[in-house]
C-alpha cells in the first residue's frame, strides 16, 4: 500500500530532478523561497514535508504545473478535470493539517484548488505565507484564521478572501476538526 510517507518522499525526488534539470542551486531556490538550505534539502530529500505554499512557489520558480510534482505525471486535460470524492491527490501533511489536491492533471492552471481538513488544537499554528491571493470557504466546522495580527473565526458556510502574501494559518475549533476549500490564486 502507498503511504503518506512514499508521497513526500517522491514528491522531494521530482524537485529535485526538475530543479537539477533546470540547473538552478539549491542556494538560489532557496534563497528565492526564504528560507535556509537545510529545510530545502530535507525537502527534496522527503525527510520533511514540503508544505503546499512552498510547493506552489517551487513551481512557479521551475515553470512546471504543480500537478506535475504532486503527481509525477503531465498534466493533460486542457478543457476539464474530474476528482471524485475522496480521490484526490494528498499534497502535504503536517501536524493538524491534511490536504488533497482537486485539480492535479489540468494543464496551465491559473489557479490551485484543495480541501484542508484542521485538526483541533490549543496552540496557535505555524504561520506561511506565499504569493498571490487565497480564498476559503468553510465546509464544515469553525476556524480560527490568524492574518496580519488578527484573529478572524470562520464558521460552517463563511469564506475569506485574502492576500496570502502576508503570514497566515488556521486552526479547527470546538475540539471539533474542520474543513474548508482554499483556491489559491497567483
Amino acid at each position: 500500500m502507498f503511504i503518506l510517507k512514499d508521497i513526500v518522499r517522491d514528491i522531494g525526488f521530482r524537485v529535485k530532478e526538475l530543479r537539477e534539470l533546470s540547473d538552478i542551486s539549491i542556494e538560489k531556490i532557496a534563497k528565492e523561497l526564504n528560507i535556509n538550505n537545510e529545510d530545502y534539502v530535507l525537502y527534496e530529500n522527503g525527510e520533511k514535508d514540503i508544505p503546499v505554499s512552498i510547493l506552489y512557489e517551487i513551481s512557479q520558480i521551475l515553470n512546471v504545473d504543480m500537478g506535475l510534482l504532486v503527481s509525477g505525471e503531465e498534466t493533460r486535460m486542457h478543457i476539464f478535470n474530474i476528482t471524485r470524492s475522496g480521490k484526490g491527490v494528498p499534497i502535504e501533511q503536517r501536524e493538524g493539517y491534511e490536504c488533497e489536491n482537486l485539480a492535479d492533471r489540468f494543464v496551465h492552471k491559473k489557479l490551485e484548488t484543495m480541501t484542508v481538513k484542521v485538526e483541533p488544537s490549543n496552540d496557535k499554528p505555524p504561520l506561511n505565507s506565499h504569493p498571490g491571493q487565497e480564498f476559503n470557504y468553510v465546509l464544515e466546522g469553525s476556524l480560527m484564521l490568524y492574518i496580519h495580527n488578527r484573529e478572524i473565526i470562520l464558521n460552517e458556510g463563511d469564506s475569506i478572501f485574502f492576500d496570502s502574501n502576508y503570514e497566515h494559518a488556521m486552526k479547527a475549533l470546538n475540539n471539533k476538526k474542520a474543513k474548508f476549500l482554499a483556491v489559491i490564486v497567483q
